[in-house]
């Protein structure tokens, strides 16, 4: 069994590039694979291994100056959900593109799992799911207002266009995975003159780890970027599949759709693809599926 650590901080980095080749030794070292983004803002990413070099990667980036206090979630997976190890240089550890956002500074304030369910509930508070629109596709929480993003940078554009809508003094809780876009849209609607704003700490990782399913007022599974596609309750596998082709998560349904093709295509993007690709596309699965047979990795095992 693999752990899964996912992390974030906003914590200043004077020199994000002088950081990077030593957390790549420290991952490589103790057989640790995923992606970690650095930036003067701090850092962000997914990682998974074996328990003890995750432990020892996280002490290493605890060691860190101003990371002490970095927030961490922890799951499990059967099979490494990662093929290969990479760590990033990055203007912002998550990309919303508004100039002097800090989360570091002003932000809103945290709401812990065990009360989310009574903050969503009161009939006052808007409760905005700041995920990209394939997140929100496949699970939300029941009620939730879905901005239909493609991007998180779009959601800057989003709230502004709709902003009248929300009344005078509006009470706004957020919500998204592991709780690092909340951090900078809290920010960002607290710069915009929203007040009383709060997101969920530890986003729906937490959540759906510490809340029973029986008291859940989650809909639907999550959507996770790494091999695993989605998690439901209790952190256990989903029920999703990937599109290999335009990286879409699946049910079953689409699963089962004439426009599916494993490893090629899916109803999401059969329309947008030429005859070129999916050959591509095809020829690139069957080696994948060659290197499985021989017990390989047909991806490489290098950092981009």
């Amino acid at each position: 069994m693999f752990t899964v650590a996912a992390l974030y901080l906003f914590a200043p980095f004077d020199n994000p590039a002088a950081v990077k080749p030593h957390l790549l030794e420290a991952c490589r070292a103790n057989g640790v694979k995923g992606t970690l983004l650095l930036a003067r803002e701090g850092i962000n990413g997914t990682i998974a291994g074996q328990r003890a070099g995750i432990d020892a990667v996280l002490a290493q980036i605890r060691n860190l100056p101003g990371c002490e206090a970095l927030d961490v979630k922890f799951s499990t997976a059967s099979d490494l959900p990662f093929h290969r190890m990479k760590v990033r240089l990055k203007k912002e550890i998550v990309t919303l593109g508004v100039p002097g956002i800090d989360p570091s500074r002003d932000v809103g304030r945290y709401v812990e799992a065990a009360e989310w369910n009574a903050l969503i509930s009161d009939p006052a508070t808007i409760v905005i799911d700041t995920r990209n629109d394939y997140e929100v596709k496949i699970g939300t929480f029941k009620g939730a207002l879905d901005p239909k993003t493609r991007s998180f940078s779009q959601f800057p554009d989003w709230f502004r266009a709709h902003r009248a809508e929300f009344g005078n003094n509006p009470k706004v809780a957020m919500f998204c995975t592991g709780g690092i876009r909340c951090e900078k849209s809290t920010a960002f609607l607290r710069a915009e003159g929203i007040e009383d704003v709060a997101h969920l700490k530890g986003g729906i990782l937490k959540y759906l780890e510490t809340v029973p399913k029986e008291k859940s007022l989650w809909e639907g599974e999550c959507f996770v970027f790494d091999e695993r596609v989605s998690v439901g309750h209790g952190l256990a596998p989903g029920s999703h599949s990937l599109c290999r082709a335009c990286r879409m998560p699946l049910n079953a349904e689409e699963c089962a759709s004439v426009d599916f093709v494993e490893g090629v295509q899916c109803p999401h993007c059969a329309a947008s693809r030429t005859d070129e690709q999916r050959r591509r596309y095809a020829e690139r699965h069957k080696q994948v599926a060659l290197a499985e047979r021989r017990g390989e990795r047909h991806v490489g095992d290098s950092d981009s």
